[in-house]
C-alpha cells in the first residue's frame, strides 16, 4: 500500500482528502451511471420509435400501391411488388437494416409466392413468440433481439413486425431487423465523456479539498508543532496569527495560554530552587547548634544516675529526640544533593547478603527472632555504593518493621546473571492501590493525621528511590490492607548496566500459591 493506515490516522489533512475524493467519486459515479442510462435508453428508444413510424408509412404507401396496381394485370402487380422489394434492400443497405418477408398462408390458388430472406442473415433471429404476435396483430409491433448471422456474427438489435396484403397473392409477413451498433457506439462515446468528466471533477474536487484543508488544517498543524515545542522545554514557541478570522482566535487563546503557562512555570522553578536553597542552608547552619546540644546532652547523660529519677529520664529523652533530630538533617542534607544533582557513588565490590544480614543486625540486634531472612548458598557480589545500598535496605526494613504490627518481616535474596533482588515483606496493615503512587513521594505518610506512634518524616522511601535510580535499579511496592506489604528492590550486578530481568516476584510467593489476586 502506498499508504499505511498509521501514516492516514496520524494526519488530519490526508484523511479529510481521502474521504472527500472517496465521496466524490461515489458521487460521480453514481450520477455517471445515472446520465448514461438515461442517455442510452434515449438514444435507443428514439431509434426504434422513428424506425417503427418509417416502417408503418413504408408498409402503408406499399399497401396503397399494390391496391393500384392489381388492375394493371400480374405484369403491373408483379412489377410493384419487385419494386417494394428492392427499394427495401437498397434502403436497408444504407440503414442498416434487414428486410424479411415471409407468407402467412399458402394457397393453390394464387399465383405467386413472394418470400425474401437475406442470404447472410439466420432466420432465428425472429422468435416464433414474435411472429405469432404478428400474425394474430393488426397493427406494427416492435421488440428487442439479437440479430444473428450464418458467419457468426451476432449484434444488438431490434425486430419491427407487420403484416402485408398483395392482391390475389395473399397475406404475408414482413419483418424489417435493425441492427443498433452505431447507436451503442454513440453510447460508448457518452460513457468515455462522462468517465472522462467523472475523472477531472474528482481531481478538480481533491485539489480544492487541498486549498480548503491548508487553509483550515495548517493552523491546527502549526499549534500542534508549536505545542510539541513547548513540552519539550521551548517555552518561547508562539503561533503565528496573521488574520482575524476564528483560527487567528484560536492562535491568539493558544499564545495567550503558552504565556501564561510559562510565566507559571517559572514562578514553580523559583519557587523550587528557593525551596531546595531553603533546605540546603537551614539544614547546613542547624549542624552547628545541634552539634552544640548534642555534646551538652551527653555531658548530662553521663552524670544522670546523680540526678533524680525525674530528670534523669528526662535526660534520656533529650539524648533520643536529638538522635531523632540527627537523622532528620541527614534526610534534608542528602534531598538537597539530589536537588542540586550533586549525589555521586563510590562504587565498590558489594557481598550483598552481608550486607541484609548486618543491617538487620544494626536496626535489631536483640530480635533475630523477627525476621526470616532467605538468602542463596552462594556469596553474591555486585558492584555498588555500599552505603546508599545499605540506606535502602534500612529505609525498606525499618517500614516494614513500624507497619508489620509486631508480625515477622520475611527477607528473600535471589539473582540472576546479571541482577540481584532482595524482597521485604510484612504481614501488618499494608497499603489502599489508590495509595500506591504516592508513597515514594517525599513527606508523604498514609495516615496524615500523624496519630500514629510509628513511622518517620516521609522521607525515607523517597531517598530510597533516589539511591535506586542512581544504581540505575527498580524499586517497587505491592500492598493490600490487612495482608501486609511487599517491597522488591532489583539492582544490576555491573555498575553501569540497567535491570533486563526480576529475579523476584512483586507479588508475594505466598499470595500467588494460595491462588490470591490483586
Amino acid at each position: 500500500m502506498l499508504l499505511s493506515k498509521s501514516k492516514i490516522r496520524q494526519s488530519l489533512s490526508l484523511k479529510v482528502l481521502l474521504t472527500s475524493i472517496a465521496f466524490s467519486i461515489l458521487i460521480a459515479a453514481v450520477i455517471g451511471i445515472s446520465v448514461r442510462d438515461r442517455v442510452a435508453s434515449t438514444i435507443i428508444n428514439e431509434k426504434i420509435s422513428i424506425s417503427k413510424v418509417e416502417t408503418e408509412n413504408a408498409i402503408y404507401l406499399a399497401q396503397k400501391h399494390f391496391k393500384i396496381a392489381k388492375f394493371q394485370g400480374d405484369v403491373g402487380l408483379n412489377k410493384a411488388v419487385e419494386e417494394f422489394i428492392a427499394s427495401s434492400k437498397e434502403d436497408g443497405s444504407l440503414s442498416g437494416r434487414e428486410t424479411v418477408i415471409l407468407p402467412i398462408a399458402t394457397n393453390s390458388k394464387v399465383g405467386s409466392i413472394y418470400q425474401t430472406v437475406p442470404s447472410l442473415l439466420v432466420l432465428d433471429s425472429i422468435p416464433n413468440s414474435f411472429r405469432e404476435k404478428v400474425r394474430a396483430a393488426n397493427e406494427v409491433l416492435e421488440e428487442r433481439t439479437t440479430v444473428n448471422y450464418s458467419d457468426g456474427e451476432q449484434l444488438p438489435g431490434f425486430i419491427i413486425g407487420g403484416k402485408l396484403t398483395i392482391p390475389r397473392n395473399g397475406s404475408y409477413e414482413i419483418y424489417y431487423l435493425f441492427n443498433l451498433t452505431a447507436q451503442y457506439e454513440s453510447i460508448a462515446v457518452v460513457t468515455w465523456t462522462l468517465l472522462a468528466a467523472g475523472l477531472l471533477l474528482v481531481i478538480l474536487i481533491g485539489l480544492s479539498t487541498q486549498f480548503v484543508i491548508r487553509q483550515v488544517v495548517s493552523p491546527v498543524q502549526q499549534a500542534a508543532a508549536v505545542a510539541e515545542k513547548f513540552t519539550q522545554g521551548d517555552l518561547t514557541s508562539r503561533m503565528a496569527v496573521s488574520s482575524e478570522d476564528e483560527l487567528a482566535s484560536l492562535g491568539k487563546s493558544f499564545n495567550e495560554m503558552a504565556v501564561s503557562i510559562q510565566q507559571q512555570i517559572l514562578r514553580l522553578e523559583n519557587l523550587s530552587l528557593l525551596q531546595q536553597r531553603f533546605v540546603s542552608d537551614v539544614s547546613h547552619e542547624l549542624r552547628t547548634p545541634l552539634t552544640t546540644l548534642r555534646m551538652a546532652a551527653e555531658v548530662i547523660y553521663e552524670q544522670k544516675n546523680s540526678f533524680d529519677p525525674n530528670i534523669a529520664r528526662s535526660s534520656e529523652l533529650l539524648v533520643n529526640q536529638i538522635d531523632r533530630f540527627e537523622l532528620l538533617l541527614s534526610d534534608l542534607l542528602e534531598v538537597s544533593r539530589f536537588d542540586a544533582e550533586a549525589a555521586t557513588l563510590g562504587v565498590t565490590e558489594v557481598d550483598i547478603g552481608d550486607l541484609v544480614k548486618k543491617t538487620v543486625d544494626y536496626l535489631h540486634p536483640s530480635k533475630s527472632n523477627l525476621f526470616d531472612i532467605s538468602t542463596p548458598e552462594n556469596q553474591i557480589f555486585i558492584q555498588a555504593d555500599s552505603r546508599r545500598v545499605e540506606r535502602i535496605l534500612r529505609n525498606l526494613i525499618s517500614n516494614a518493621i513500624d507497619h508489620g504490627e509486631g508480625g515477622k518481616v520475611k527477607i528473600q535474596i535471589k539473582d540472576s546473571e546479571n541482577e540481584v533482588a532482595i524482597g521485604v515483606r510484612d504481614y501488618g496493615l499494608g497499603f489502599e492501590e489508590s495509595d500506591a503512587p504516592f508513597l515514594f513521594d517525599r513527606f508523604w505518610r498514609a495516615d496524615p493525621s500523624r496519630a500514629r506512634t510509628s513511622g518517620g518524616t516521609g522521607l525515607g522511601l523517597s531517598i530510597a528511590l533516589e539511591d535506586t535510580k542512581l544504581h540505575q535499579g527498580q524499586l517497587w511496592a505491592w500492598g493490600q490492607p490487612q495482608k501486609g506489604a511487599h517491597f522488591v528492590l532489583t539492582l544490576p550486578k555491573q555498575h553501569g548496566n540497567s535491570v533486563q530481568s526480576f529475579p523476584i516476584s512483586l507479588e508475594p510467593e505466598d499470595l500467588i500459591s494460595t491462588g490470591n489476586k490483586y
